[in-house]
């Protein structure tokens, strides 16, 4: 039976409750997927122990720096869709629609061959420990089968939300997320695995969610229906998406890179500081997530907004965009500080030894690095308004200079001078404001831009100008 996928105008009316409409389920979206993910630090610290978090932890920067330039591509979808849509080039969006799916089958496969691969070499890179490390690669030689899944999934949801549905996601990530944490439980605890059993558990899970997209395209009517047997790389259309989303994909490769570099300097505090940052970054996801939502309703809004040439509403998307990402990060960055030693006591046993230290370590972290993370999401909207204008390298080089560069000589500077946790965290806080700062220069300049072409073309565009 057919169902049509709700699509939210967004290039008319109020904009905030659209906004916090489009944000919130994605928001949740994340939130609820972070849970199931929880559930596998959790799981694997209460009847796994410590070396078996640490292992876990070890390979989250390894898999992002993996996985994210290829994922990243699945913005060039949003952004072009919506495009098209505000436009109302029918044909292009289907065109998009179908590409999608070819295009991140071939990227799935890509990324999952370099996993298998390049995991054990880089984990011994990154200097992890070697208590720790026989676990960490058997945890992502299991993961790495599921990428295709998890990249075919995402350029799924990416196309979604081009349309304005971000509740469907939400109730596929549930499903999936509840199996996950189902089998979770089962493999640890009934067949006594350990991080086996959670990769393999994340596996299926993974691809349970990429058959719930595909099911729900190929039932959906309209522009946003999916048809097997027309799934085919259209040229344009693939060099377009890789064209915008590519430099996406780089900017989150290079935080990446930079983030390795940070988990190589953790690393040589220890298991237990290792396993520490761990916890408190499962619990900091949380926040960024939530928050990340809002980046992904200032990439839509803006493109369907400059494809509809409604120039007029895009200062006010801005403002409305850091209204929702303060509403939502700043309550969940104080409460993740208030509790934080409780939240952390979950994904450690009562009865390991390692359990106030990891607490204690896991609590400076959250200090330095969780308490300001509101500012993390204010540089995202800020980026995620520049990319919906179109410009998408701008970002990739800003994010080059204000984030990753600045981290890197932090780590070969302050923190060699002074080896402690506090001087490697504070380093998070310092490159989100100065990274804000740079893309807030970025979008005022275009937007200059913009404005000046709507005032050489007012007498076209008088009518452009009017609410609706």
């Amino acid at each position: 039976m057919a169902a049509s996928i709700e699509q939210v105008n967004m290039t008319e009316g109020a904009l905030l409750p659209k906004v916090l409409r489009f944000s919130l389920p994605l928001a949740a979206t994340g939130v609820l997927q972070l849970l199931f993910n929880a559930a596998d630090v959790i799981v694997v610290g209460k009847f796994a122990g410590a070396t078996a978090l640490a292992a876990v932890g070890a390979t989250t920067a390894l898999i992002n720096l993996l996985v994210n330039a290829f994922m990243g591509i699945s913005v060039g979808v949003n952004i072009l869709v919506a495009r098209y849509l505000g436009c109302r080039e029918d044909e292009r969006v289907r065109a998009c629609v179908h590409t999608a799916f070819a295009l991140s089958l071939l990227l799935g496969l890509v990324v999952m061959a370099a996993g298998l691969t390049l995991s054990t070499p880089m984990l011994e890179l990154m200097k992890t420990p070697k208590d720790v490390l026989p676990l960490s690669s058997l945890y992502l030689r299991i993961y790495f089968l599921g990428i295709p899944g998890t990249i075919m999934y995402n350029f799924g949801a990416a196309l979604l939300r081009a349309f304005g549905d971000t509740k469907r996601p939400m109730l596929f990530l549930t499903i999936s997320g509840i199996v996950n944490a189902c089998l979770n439980l089962f493999f640890v605890i009934v067949c006594g695995m350990s991080v086996d059993g959670v990769a393999t558990a994340t596996v299926i899970s993974q691809y349970i969610s990429l058959f719930l997209v595909v099911r729900c395209l190929r039932r959906s009517e309209g522009l946003s229906h999916l048809e097997l047997k027309s799934i085919r790389l259209d040229r344009e259309e693939s060099l377009r998406m890789i064209q915008i989303g590519l430099p996406a994909g780089l900017q989150s490769t290079l935080f990446s890179i930079s983030n390795v570099l940070i988990q190589s300097s953790v690393n040589s505090f220890g298991a237990s500081v290792v396993a520490a940052n761990t916890a408190a970054a499962s619990i900091e996801g949380f926040v960024y997530t939530a928050m990340n939502s809002v980046f992904h309703a200032a990439i839509t809004f803006t493109s369907q907004n400059l494809g509809a040439r409604r120039y007029d509403r895009i200062w006010k998307i801005f403002w409305n965009c850091q209204l929702t990402v303060m509403l939502i990060g700043v309550p969940l960055c104080v409460l993740s500080t208030v509790f934080g030693p409780q939240l952390l006591s979950i994904y450690v046993s009562a009865d390991d030894p390692a359990r106030d230290a990891v607490i204690a370590m896991g609590m400076i972290r959250t200090y330095y690095v969780t308490t300001p993370y509101f500012l993390c999401g204010i540089m995202e909207v800020c980026c995620g308004m520049v990319r919906g204008l179109g410009r998408s390298w701008m970002p990739m080089v800003v994010t080059i200079f204000g984030a990753c560069v600045m981290r890197i000589v932090w780590i070969y500077t302050i923190f060699a001078w002074k080896h402690t946790l506090p001087a490697l965290y504070v380093s998070y806080p310092i490159s989100w404001v100065i990274t804000a700062a740079m893309h807030v220069v970025c979008f005022v300049y275009f937007w200059k831009r913009i404005r000046r072409k709507l005032e050489q073309t007012a007498p076209a565009a008088a009518d452009i100008r009017k609410e609706s």
